[in-house]
């Protein structure tokens, strides 16, 4: 019977392609302790219709991330604590970049002959600055 070919679209960083033994030759690790970790829940590969595990290349990302973790003395439930965390800062970063979007939307809808510049994560609304009427004094 013959095989279908395999697609690896080079532009989804997501699409699980890579048999456990190379990704362990990807990432410097055994392949054993790629399965210790999937079945600790920190790196989820993909799977094939036999069962076998697929890595994409996230997961070798992923993989090696842990691998820095662990080598500077970082224990696995600490490990899974920070790849947590920078996931929730991700989808917290993503979130901001949505809502700044909904909100120079709203302000081009309500006021349409404003300008609204963008500063860093703030969205400023211009406005022309009043002269100053303090004086200088002399003593």
């Amino acid at each position: 019977m013959a095989r279908a070919p395999v697609r690896f679209d080079v532009d989804n960083d997501d699409a699980p392609v890579f048999v456990i033994s190379v990704a362990a030759e990807l990432t410097g690790m055994h392949p054993q302790t790629l399965r210790g970790y999937d079945r600790m829940g920190l790196v989820s590969p993909g799977r094939a219709e036999g069962g076998g595990r697929r890595y994409s290349l996230r997961d070798i990302a992923m993989l090696r991330a842990v691998a820095d973790l662990t080598s500077a003395g970082i224990g696995i439930e600490g490990v899974r604590r920070i790849l947590e965390l920078e996931n929730q800062v991700s989808a917290l970063q993503s979130r901001i970049t949505e809502l700044e979007a909904e909100l120079v939307e709203t302000a081009r809808a309500s006021l349409p002959n404003l300008p609204v510049l963008r500063s860093g994560t703030a969205v400023t609304r211009w406005r022309p600055t009043q002269p100053s009427r303090t004086t200088n004094r002399r003593t």
